[in-house]
């Protein structure tokens, strides 16, 4: 590619950015405004005009899958050797390299997550301690060593910084300790101590440090409002006395300064490099004007403005935010699943939907929502893609089918059809399983990989499946997962860095957003800023909903999020939404066996309204009938027969017998989307 090219099609701040080939450099890019685009051009006109060699850039990121997309980009702009690594992996890497000849024995082991060397450390200190407890003393040790914190400064530490502590600080810093000597007795090391551990090796062997500096001359660094005090001092390392640094972020996304994160080195960058040249990237591409003006709301009303970000935006007009408000937490839940139903009918992929919450353990109630209104979704944070059985076996069969010679066509038409085949061997096929079980999950995930093939055509015809696999085998190592097909279930902190068509931020009341336990003024900013960027992920559509209480029934005392003060009144229609009575879960509390009266907890006994083991009178022709009326319309709308009834549903349905649309829409399962699509035709089988 030539270096024109390259530059082609750059806005004018984006081709500031790229022709800024000599650091140092501060890029403040708002949310949607191309900031990978600017330093992936700015790379590649480096490496270009003769700056730089591709292979003595080094771009850092924050995740794998942000250093794979850099990587991909990278080798589309004609600079395929450029290193693109998070902290940690550049970190293991250069440590691995050196650690023959600077220390010398058996390497220490690296220590992927800390809990089960907690656990360890507080038995050895005799507390007892449950999983939670535990992953949250392992989150505060985390938080101690990037911030550069000893165990004995600990307890001073947290009284400084006004953190509270997730248990006594004095039993903290014992398991610290203890953590630590278990540690180094075991030969172990984790990702703080690789960090630390590189930094040392480099400043304390000076061989060492020439080697690594001559080796990078010219680094990047993403999402710099993120970098915590240790990846600063090693960065620092790295550069020596050099300044060739480009570091892009947004003061506006600052959000995990709990995990020890500071925004101060983006903030104070001009302070530390003064002939630093500063480029601001506003123009939004990603956002509808109308989310735009929303996002540029929230931040309005922050308390401080330092470098503020006013986003412009670049899109036609779309539809104006929603803001819903709910008598309780189901009827919230079962609205969105409505909506999103009513979008994915629309045409709206459901990959491109997200329900984005403050924390996790809001998901339940919004996952048995979508159940019930048969809309597929995908829990973020779950198992690895690339690690599951079925994607393993057929990378696997790919790779076997390479070496066998089964390559594509040059019509990109080829590589669809070579890979679908490949799959059909481990399981695929065109249709889905019906069920929302393991067999629909393992679909799922050889589906993602059938279309990575169409995408990987589609972009260019002359893809072979040797291509085909080189990408997945990328992907693996930087754990960048193609999309699956559903309804994506996050929360916000989870959210970052990603986009859809279709945002529903949901749970916005006081105690939740702002989260309860944000008490200064710094972490109630935080939160506000957590807002802001659930806002920047929609690209069209965008709802904003809360409940007044957390159960049917309950109190409705909650208050909407007070950072939606001002917003819901001058940008968005704000519509109060009552919950519907005849819905699923709507009784308060337990629902009670309508046979033994005993507590329904399982999903299934809810749905029959019965314990399991209890009496039922189930009409059996009127279970056959509706089984082969689903069969039937499940062929004609080419969807799993789950989507149309589950066959608790069904099985419920065939024991109440429903004589009008009252008593079916009691039925758990029966929402109005269904009740309107399928409420006729049940009746009829019914004898209605």
């Amino acid at each position: 590619m030539s270096t024109e090219a390259v530059l082609e099609g750059l806005d004018p701040e984006q081709r500031a950015v790229a022709e800024a080939v000599q650091g140092p450099v501060c890029v403040l890019a708002g949310a949607g405004t191309g900031k990978t685009r600017a330093i992936t051009h700015r790379i590649a006109y480096a490496t270009l005009t003769g700056v730089v060699s591709p292979q003595r850039v080094l771009a850092v990121t924050f995740t794998t899958r942000a250093a794979g997309e850099l990587r991909s980009r990278l080798r589309l702009l004609g600079a395929p050797g450029v290193q693109a690594r998070t902290f940690h992996a550049a970190a293991l890497r250069q440590l691995t390299y050196f650690w023959p000849r600077v220390v010398g024995g058996e390497p220490p082991k690296i220590i992927e997550s800390k809990i089960g060397l907690v656990a360890d450390a507080a038995r050895a200190c005799r507390l007892s301690l449950g999983r939670t407890e535990l992953r949250d003393i392992a989150s505060e040790i985390e938080w101690a060593k990037v911030t550069q914190h000893r165990p004995e400064d600990y307890p001073a530490a947290v009284a400084k910084a006004g953190r509270r502590a997730p248990a006594e600080v004095v039993d903290i810093a014992r398991v610290y300790a203890m953590y630590e000597q278990l540690r180094r007795e075991r030969n172990l090391l984790d990702f703080e101590g690789m960090l630390e551990l590189t930094a040392a090796v480099l400043t304390e062997h000076r061989e060492v440090a020439n080697q690594v500096r001559e080796q990078y001359r010219h680094f990047v660094v993403d999402e710099f409002q993120d970098v915590n005090p240790l990846q600063k001092m090693l960065l620092d390392t790295w550069l020596g006395d050099r300044d060739d640094l480009c570091v892009v972020g947004d003061p506006n996304q600052t959000i995990y300064s709990f995990t020890g994160a500071s925004p101060s080195h983006l903030l104070d960058f001009t302070r530390e490099h003064p002939d630093a040249k500063v480029v601001r990237l506003v123009r939004d591409y990603r956002s509808t004007p109308q989310v735009v003006g929303l996002a540029n709301g929230v931040m309005e009303q922050a308390k401080s403005g330092r470098h503020r970000l006013e986003l412009v935006a670049q899109r036609a007009p779309g539809p104006e935010p929603v803001f819903n408000e709910y008598d309780d937490e189901v009827a919230e839940a079962d609205d969105a699943a409505r909506r999103a139903r009513k979008l994915i009918d629309e045409g709206v992929p459901a990959r491109e939907i997200a329900i984005l919450y403050r924390i996790n353990a809001q998901s339940e109630t919004y996952e048995a929502a979508l159940a019930a209104a048969g809309v597929p979704y995908v829990l973020r944070g779950a198992e690895r893609f690339f690690e599951r059985p079925e994607v393993r076996q057929a990378v696997i069969m790919l790779r076997a089918a390479t070496r066998a010679g089964a390559d594509a066509e040059t019509d990109g038409t080829g590589l669809i059809l070579t890979v679908r085949h490949v799959l059909s061997g481990a399981g695929f096929s065109d249709q889905p399983p019906e069920g929302a079980g393991a067999a629909r999950a393992r679909w799922e995930s050889l589906a993602a990989l059938a279309q990575l093939a169409e995408d990987m055509a589609a972009d260019d015809p002359k893809a072979a499946l040797t291509d085909f696999v080189a990408e997945l085998e990328e992907r693996a190592a930087a754990q960048h997962a193609p999309p699956l097909e559903g309804v994506t279930l996050a929360s916000l902190h989870a959210a970052k860095g990603l986009e859809w068509d279709a945002v529903f931020l949901v749970g916005l009341v006081d105690g939740t957003l702002p989260i309860i336990y944000a008490e200064t003024p710094a972490q109630i900013e935080e939160e506000r800023r957590l807002l802001y960027v659930g806002v920047t992920r929609a690209r069209v559509h965008l709802s904003l909903s809360w409940a007044l209480s957390r159960s049917p029934g309950g109190s409705r005392h909650r208050r909407p999020s007070r950072f939606l003060s001002g917003l819901t009144g001058k940008t968005a229609t704000h519509t109060p939404v009552r919950a519907d009575r005849t819905k699923r879960r709507a009784a308060k509390g337990p629902q009670p066996c309508r046979v033994c009266g005993r507590p329904l907890t399982a999903a299934v006994e809810r749905k029959l309204g019965r314990c399991e083991d209890c009496p039922s009178e189930l009409n059996e022709e009127l279970l056959i009938a509706l089984k082969e009326w689903r069969a039937q319309v499940s062929a004609e709308q080419k969807v799993p027969a789950y989507v149309v009834f589950t066959d608790a549903t069904l099985q419920a349905i065939a024991e109440h017998s429903p004589e009008s649309m009252e008593d079916l829409a009691r039925i758990p399962g029966v929402g109005k989307v269904k009740l309107d699509r399928y409420g006729d035709a049940v009746l009829t089988l019914c004898g209605c």
